[in-house]
């Protein structure tokens, strides 16, 4: 199932992994070379990321445990770290442009479906 803002009551994603155990989480994006529309990467227990060895820019949503989104980090480059958000229990990697497209904001409440294992 998707991703939906129900704050904005806009679709995030259409197609959801979710990075389950530790090879998953370590290897993330790693050997892509972009992400389709509509993708997106679900990490759990996770305040930060660091983009260290990508070979394309992405945006990420930190959400918290009630699912409300505590922060943004649009069009992360390459070999750069995001900022730590102490709240966030989630992080959703998406396609570069998807925080501006769909105008989510710090604050809104997500909808999480079912989520595909990887």
């Amino acid at each position: 199932m998707p991703i939906y803002n129900k704050t904005q009551q806009t679709l995030l994603a259409s197609k959801v992994f979710f990075a389950d155990h530790f090879l998953k989480r370590a290897i993330g994006l790693l050997g892509r070379k972009s992400l389709a529309p509509g993708e997106a990467l679900i990490i759990p227990y996770c305040q930060a990321i660091h983009m260290f060895f990508m070979q394309f820019s992405i945006d990420v949503v930190f959400v918290s445990k009630t699912y409300q989104v505590v922060g943004l980090v649009p069009n992360i480059k390459p070999f750069y770290l995001s900022p730590f958000f102490l709240k966030a229990f989630f992080a959703i990697e998406l396609e570069e442009g998807v925080i501006e497209k769909t105008k989510i904001k710090k604050g809104d409440f997500l909808d999480f479906g079912s989520i595909n294992k990887v």
